[in-house]
């Protein structure tokens, strides 16, 4: 029985390419029962529940295309479906993931909808679909709903499931440059490009990053010494054994010094500026539990500062400063630090904040004893106190950088071996060469942060990630391998063998996924059907497949989407109705047509489409493709593929008992079709759809540049067995 309830039927997790858009969606089949006859505007009190719970829906444009379009809308009257859509992608957007692409379509059953949402993630997006649903229903029915509370959710499963800020600019700089990526885990390991063109990252390291250097880099002592040799200026000290070694260390350099864990992070246990026996006594008691070990060096007067080595060229620097106070004669050293420093919206515990807190650690404390007061203490009105010496190195200051001193932590960054490296360096002047100023380089990190340069709390943004992008892909390369998708209602295993076969030949390690199994060039790793997401993103995470085949029906594609963003060839041997596919909610060819032209979509401009010139609604597909087309058919004078080549196109067909590939008005015989076991397997005579994927595949060979005479040797020697004659799956 029918009710006034939105009810989930299936949600179905299209992951790459589908007939909706490129990107991965979440599609929803909704049943909104009896709210059918309920459209917005007919439920009092409806739109001013979810305009003031939801205020920020004002920017959503919608059908309208102009700010306060989809609230319009709602106020006109429309239905649960549209209203799900944009109450879960504003959902997202105040989570922290940006709204995106959404769509709401009936579906055949009455009362039954498709809603369609970008899944940034789709955990994330799930969750948000069901809190969506729910805060409609409560607006609905006029009862309370907690907006705040489900925003804080939803913000908390993005922050610990997507990628932190450090990785997903490197996404995003990858993405600008077209260039696909895959995330590989739950943490911020990810996959740039396909295949033997791939590289991968991990935050800010990369597969270029030595664990050698990086060992280098914890090592404090045996880094500074390694500078040290290739003159790189840094501050004189050493790893000490005890307490009492410390001091001896500290009158040997000549006060002030620094004492700091060997191989301690992120600053703790560092104390700078230490000037009698028991401040150095007191810091050691504290840096000793922080590492391994205790280095006592030279203290360096100045700010701290954090520069970005990528491939060898400083890309990026920041600049900290001290923290201060100024006292009120009221309030203590604590109520300060939290009134006039941790007030600050640029702090905060999470990735998004460039600030941190200030909190009272012991170097905290160690300054202020110098200045004779506690965290409790009142200081007078007017005073300035110090409360932390160096840490919040986020104002931006890379157009300062003297080139010397450019120069000095590229060269730290070679010494110690690492493509990416956070130098730290103290100097007064970052405008300045370190000699004149007696500054000096103090680390060398590996894997370094890089919110500070992405969101400086002073200065301006730099594009780190695209320089990390352009460190792995040097000019003219994208990270893809050659990639051929084979769609279509019959002959698509056969086209894809065939084509895999082909680049095989040419000396290409090939992996291929299709109904017969998963291949690596002549070896089946997979038995079963695996003409699937699953078993083509295999294919692509493979580092040794340097071409890659894969089957997509009409099923795969509605169900799943397509497993690669876009490909160099995309074949389409044909299209006959719609049978099979009635639980997908597909009655119509044309709605296989949008299935099937996605395969079309994804072609690069550089790229081909293979398309069937016999079928109308393939020839149709012609104009979508960014890239070339070859028609292929069985005849030379099928209009489309007549047409084309009176344009100059290119064309494959069947004259006189032959296989032709034709540019234009030129034909270059390729062999007789007799001569080919694949179309006249079993004795049985020339089976002419089978000719048909023949061609198709010779054509995608064609485009892929394998040269004519191996194209020939090829089909002339295709393997094929008992059941691969009349296969047309």
């Amino acid at each position: 029985m029918k009710k006034k309830d939105i009810e989930f039927l299936r949600i179905v997790s299209l992951r790459g390419p589908n007939i909706w858009t490129y990107r991965p969606v979440l599609e929803a089949w909704v049943d909104i029962g009896e709210l059918e006859e309920c459209p917005s505007n007919t439920i009092p009190g409806f739109y001013e529940r979810l305009s003031s719970w939801l205020p920020s829906l004002i920017e959503h444009r919608c059908s309208y295309g102009e700010r306060g379009g989809f609230l319009r809308r709602v106020q006109e009257g429309t239905w649960p479906g549209h209203i799900l859509e944009h109450v879960t992608l504003e959902l997202q957007n105040l989570a922290g993931l940006p709204g995106g692409f959404g769509k709401a379509r009936e579906m055949s059953t009455r009362g039954v909808y498709k809603v369609i949402v970008r899944a940034w993630h789709e955990e994330v997006t799930r969750a948000a679909l069901y809190a969506a649903r729910d805060l409609v229903m409560a607006a609905i029915e006029d009862r309370p709903f907690d907006v705040a509370a489900t925003v804080e959710h939803l913000r908390d499963l993005t922050d610990s499931l997507c990628l932190g800020p450090s990785t997903a600019c490197i996404v995003d700089g990858a993405d600008d440059r077209d260039i696909p990526h895959t995330r590989l885990s739950e943490a911020n390991l990810v996959q740039l490009g396909y295949g033997a063109a791939q590289r991968r990252i991990w935050t800010a390291e990369t597969d270029r990053t030595s664990a050698i250097a990086e060992g280098i880099s914890r090592d404090k002592d045996l880094t500074k010494t390694l500078l040290s040799s290739c003159g790189v200026p840094v501050p004189e000290g050493r790893l000490v054994d005890d307490v009492d070694d410390a001091w001896d260390a500290a009158e040997d350099i000549g006060l002030p010094v620094v004492v700091k864990p060997y191989d301690g992070n992120h600053g703790r246990g560092v104390f700078t500026n230490l000037t009698t026996r028991e401040e150095v006594e007191a810091a050691y008691a504290v840096a000793v539990d922080e590492g391994s070990g205790v280095i006592v060096e030279r203290f360096i007067p100045g700010n701290e500062h954090r520069l970005l080595v990528v491939g060898g060229k400083m890309v990026a620097a920041a600049r900290g400063d001290m923290a201060c106070v100024v006292g009120d004669g009221r309030s203590t050293v604590l109520e300060l630090i939290e009134s006039q420093i941790n007030s600050d919206p640029r702090r905060g515990r999470s990735e998004d904040h460039p600030l941190n807190f200030i909190r009272l650690d012991s170097a905290a404390r160690l300054e202020l004893s110098r200045q004779g007061l506690t965290g409790d203490a009142v200081p007078a009105e007017g005073r300035t106190v110090l409360v932390q010496r160096s840490g919040n190195v986020a104002i931006d200051v890379t157009d300062e950088v003297h080139p010397d001193v450019a120069a000095a932590v590229s060269l730290a960054a070679r010494v110690v071996g690492l493509d990416i490296a956070g130098v730290d360096l103290v100097a007064e002047d970052i405008s300045r060469p370190l000699e004149e100023q007696r500054g000096a380089i103090v680390e060398v990190n590996a894997g370094p942060g890089l919110l500070m340069h992405l969101k400086p709390a002073e200065g301006q943004p730099r594009p780190v990630g695209r320089a990390i992008v352009d460190h792995l892909f040097p000019e003219g390369e994208d990270g893809r391998i050659p990639i051929v998708g084979v769609t279509g209602t019959h002959g698509k295993t056969v086209v894809a063998r065939v084509v895999a076969r082909l680049l095989s030949l040419s000396g290409k390690h090939t992996g291929l996924a299709c109904s017969d199994g998963l291949f690596l060039d002549r070896r089946q790793v997979e038995k079963a059907d695996s003409a699937n997401w699953a078993a083509a993103r295999r294919v692509l995470l493979n580092r040794s497949v340097e071409a890659a085949v894969f089957e997509n029906s009409a099923r795969a594609i509605f169900s799943e989407g397509l497993a690669y963003d876009r490909c160099q060839v995309g074949v389409v041997t044909n299209l006959n109705g719609a049978e099979g596919l009635a639980d997908l909610d597909v009655f119509e060819p044309d709605q296989v047509y949008k299935a099937l032209r996605t395969q079309v979509d994804v072609i690069l401009p550089s790229g081909v489409a293979v398309l069937n010139a016999r079928d109308p609604q393939v020839v149709e597909m012609a104009p979508l493709c960014d890239g070339e087309v070859i028609f292929f058919g069985l005849s030379a004078d099928l209009p489309a593929l007549a047409e084309h080549r009176a344009a100059g196109g290119r064309a494959v067909f069947v004259r006189d008992g032959r296989l032709v590939l034709a540019t234009g008005s030129d034909e270059v015989p390729l062999t007789a079709v007799s001569a080919v076991p694949l179309v006249s397997a079993g004795g049985a005579g020339v089976d002419d759809l089978q000719v048909e994927n023949l061609l198709a595949a010779i054509g995608a060979a064609w485009a892929l540049g394998i040269a004519p005479e191996l194209i020939r040797a090829g089909v002339e020697t295709f393997d094929v067995l008992p059941a691969d004659a009349a296969k047309r799956a």
